[in-house]
């Protein structure tokens, strides 16, 4: 079997036909005395055949060393002839072999013998190779040498061993075979400049590996540097901390107990899981292993304590008692009656099945409603400890699984902390302003949460910083919120949401006279005696210097009115202050809110909606102006985008039944239409206000009065019907509060009308609504007259579609 590689080549170049040897893993290069071991069969028949003519044979490497049987194709091309100096028979059927490389040569054509590789080689003469001037040579060799020099100062051994050999060797290509040859590189790295005849192209090639090497090695310099001054660092602490220990037990000073043998102790007396104590044993005796004083020796002694901190099996002892529930319930808030309700049906049901599924709940509601503080009052009515995590602006998923023990500073999450600061399993953990959560590229919170906050899956939840699985069920879960709308479907599917709608007039006065008012005056070092505030006056602070669903500006006002006094009283100008309405502004000044007695008079184009916002409901005027112009639709207010749609749609509605009225489309093509909701600093958007700018246009284009003491919510389609919204028992609340008479809402909210207390619907006619014809007939005072039919007309229309039809 015979190939032929290159007979162009082969006829130029006269070549020697010579026994093959592969090796693995090693290439020769010229110039280099060097010996081997074989022990092949093709390899020793080689050898022989060589012995028995002229000493010569050509040796190449294996491309891919994993090859057991490699073939022609397995082999490189290029290798170097060399002439065998030494054969050796070792033991194990091995021989050593020691070889001097004469040049380098190429396979020209390859055949294989039965015993070994044969192949037909061509040489290069060195006066071909030189393809450089002497002053290029000589610049070529001064950079090889300056580079290797930088190269051997790092292993200083190759060196000694090398230097003088170089400085006696004549020729440039010899001196980079000889550079090359003696450094420690893999055989890839030589193969490539084993391949590279011309001198320009080899001492590119030199010169790039000489480079890379260098730099390989002053990083594994300055890492071994590093580490140097650490041992020695750690050396010394060693042996300063064994000199102070000897120091102490010869002044009889008491030597420390061992940290590791303390928190054997603490863990063996730990009431914990098998699984949990196995993992502490486990670190504990991780710890024994670490050199006192190292910075690893500190992680793992934080991370220690931290386990033997947390509360694995430790539980607190509810309080049964239904009625002593109740009673700090109605103590510490006046309302809420439906999060009182379910506490005690979850502690009924826990008293009758002894076990009882803790309840995840969301409290929603605007600021200031107490839903924070009801979760206080559950605590210390259920006996249990109570901790409060808040969750605005929480962006790091780390925040709530806490981080991994590996990162520098790492530390458990907030609900391991919460556990490990409450001291039992069961307390009552506060998520407040779970609506208030972010995201970035660390992961998403809110995901987080998900594990946390399922009743299934929370027995078993895992804490990166912890590593062991913490036992969530017994835990009861409070979350509060201002709006569902921010919080994902996912994590709100896992909690049981209950709405904490704001006070009315009435529920605000009983806070204020029975909470609000005792709890300033002791903050504030006053006696009951020294302060008073009647009735009228509490109804005057709500009425003129309050405007919000929740009660926190009304405490300011009334810790305003105690530092007042507490002033007054120091000074000794007063023993005593007594607020009534009439001089309360003497004390708080001006009013801030204008009385809503007043609602006017009835208006075209000006119509009361009800809106719902973060902190409760408001009412919002919506006025209409016509003007002449070109029938374009002007928007101000800064409405958004469903809210212009919601205008637009009641302009269609609006044009869709003038020719019922008798306003021709001329007018809608001559008018522009100006729409403007107050307070435009303020965004605005929804639906809900569709029923109310279509009665606005309405009232505008036809010039019908709208009476002032109606208000109305709803969204419009384009054939009139009323759709129905949300935010009603907030709405309705506003409405009550500006003295509204009658509220109109979508006949599909009926059944959340009926939920809302009598006492927010207390003096308001609630009318429900199915399309806005029923809307115009109880918004405007008086319909206009509607256009009668031309009969003329119709006949004409008529015979034009019969002749029309005869035509066709």
């Amino acid at each position: 079997m015979e190939e032929n590689i290159n007979t162009d080549t082969a006829e130029k170049n006269p070549a020697r036909k010579l026994p093959c040897v592969a090796l693995r893993n090693l290439v020769i290069l010229p110039n280099v005395l060097i010996h081997f071991d074989i022990s092949g069969d093709r390899a020793l028949s080689a050898v022989d055949a060589a012995m028995l003519e002229n000493q010569e044979i050509f040796i190449t490497a294996v491309q891919n060393y994993s090859v057991e049987d490699p073939g022609k194709d397995d082999l490189y091309k290029m290798g170097t002839l060399s002439k065998i100096r030494q054969v050796i028979k070792m033991p194990g059927h091995i021989v050593r072999i020691m070889v001097e490389a004469v040049e380098r040569a190429e396979v020209v054509r390859f055949s294989k013998k039965k015993e070994y590789f044969h192949v037909q080689i061509r040489t290069f003469p060195k006066e071909k190779a030189q393809d450089v001037s002497a002053e290029e040579a000589e610049a070529m060799r001064r950079e090889i040498e300056e580079l290797f020099s930088e190269f051997v100062s790092f292993f200083p051994r190759i060196g000694k061993a090398v230097g003088r050999q170089f400085s006696e060797i004549p020729d440039l290509g010899d001196l980079m075979d000889a550079v090359i040859a003696n450094m420690p590189l893999d055989f890839e790295h030589k193969q490539e400049v084993l391949e590279r005849v011309s001198y320009k192209d080899r001492f590119a090639k030199v010169r790039e590996i000489l480079a890379q090497e260098i730099d390989i090695a002053r990083i594994r310099s300055d890492f071994a540097e590093k580490v140097r001054g650490r041992v020695d660092q750690e050396q010394r602490d060693y042996f300063l901390r064994e000199q102070l220990r000897y120091i102490r037990e010869e002044l009889g000073d008491k030597v420390p107990e061992n940290e590791a043998d303390k928190y054997q102790q603490m863990c063996d007396k730990l009431d914990a899981p098998k699984e949990v104590k196995e993992k502490i044993y486990k670190e504990i005796e991780r710890f024994r292993n670490i050199p006192m004083g190292s910075s690893e020796s500190g992680v793992d002694q934080i991370h220690i304590e931290t386990l033997l901190e947390i509360p694995w099996n430790k539980l607190s002892t509810d309080n049964k008692s239904l009625e002593h529930a109740e009673n700090v319930l109605e103590r510490d808030h006046y309302g809420l009656e439906k999060v009182k309700e379910r506490m005690i049906e979850f502690l009924a049901v826990k008293n009758l099945t002894e076990k009882g599924q803790s309840p995840i709940i969301l409290l929603v509601g605007p600021p200031g409603t107490g839903k924070t503080s009801i979760a206080k009052s559950i605590a210390d009515a259920l006996g249990r400890k109570y901790i409060r995590i808040s969750l605005g602006g929480v962006r790091d998923e780390a925040e709530i699984r806490g981080h991994r023990k590996t990162y520098v500073g790492a530390m458990p999450g907030v609900i391991a902390t919460g556990l490990q600061q409450a001291g039992v399993r069961n307390p009552l953990i506060l998520l407040d302003e779970v609506d208030k959560l972010s995201s970035d590229y660390h992961g998403a919170t809110s995901s987080a949460l998900l594990e946390v906050l399922d009743a299934e899956q929370n027995k078993h939840f895992r804490d990166h910083y912890i590593e062991a699985p913490l036992d969530l069920s017994d835990v009861l879960f409070i979350a509060t919120a201002n709006s569902t709308q921010g919080i994902p479907v996912p994590l709100l599917d896992r909690m049981e949401v209950v709405e904490v709608s704001g006070y009315t007039q009435n529920e605000k006065f009983h806070i204020a006279k029975e909470h609000l008012i005792r709890k300033q005056l002791k903050k504030n070092g006053l006696k009951s005696s020294q302060l008073k505030i009647s009735d009228d006056g509490i109804n005057a602070i709500i009425d003129l210097y309050t405007r919000e669903a929740g009660v926190r500006k009304l405490e300011r006002r009334i810790g305003e009115l105690c530092r007042k006094t507490a002033k007054i009283v120091y000074k000794g100008e007063k023993k005593s202050l007594k607020v009534t309405a009439k001089n309360l502004e003497e004390y708080l000044g001006k009013p801030k809110y204008l009385p809503e007695d007043e609602l006017g008079e009835d208006a075209v184009g000006i119509v009361r909606g009800l809106a719902w916002t973060s902190v409760g409901g408001t009412t919002l005027e919506i006025e209409v102006n016509i003007m002449p112009g070109k029938g374009a639709l002007v928007l101000t207010g800064q409405l958004g985008d469903v809210m212009k749609e919601s205008a637009r749609a009641g302009l269609s509605y609006v044009r869709s039944v003038s020719p019922v009225y008798g306003i021709p489309e001329s007018f809608y093509r001559n008018h522009d239409f100006h729409i403007h909701i107050p307070e435009g600093a303020v965004p605005k958007d929804g639906p809900s206000a569709g029923i109310t700018m279509a009665t606005a246009l309405f009232s505008a284009v036809t010039g019908s009065k709208v009476k002032a003491t109606v208000a109305m919510t709803g969204e419009i389609t384009l054939r009139g019907r009323v759709l129905p919204i949300g935010g009603l028992k907030e709405k309705i609340l506003a409405a009550k509060n500006a003295h509204i008479k009658t509220v109109l809402v979508p006949e599909k909210n009926r059944r959340d009308v009926e939920e809302i207390s009598e006492e927010i619907k207390e003096g308001i006619n609630i009318l429900y609504m199915e399309s806005m014809d029923q809307v115009l007939s109880e918004a405007l005072t008086e319909l206009p007259a509607k256009a009668q039919p031309d009969s003329s007309k119709k006949k004409r229309s008529k015979k034009g579609k019969t002749d029309g039809h005869k035509e066709g």
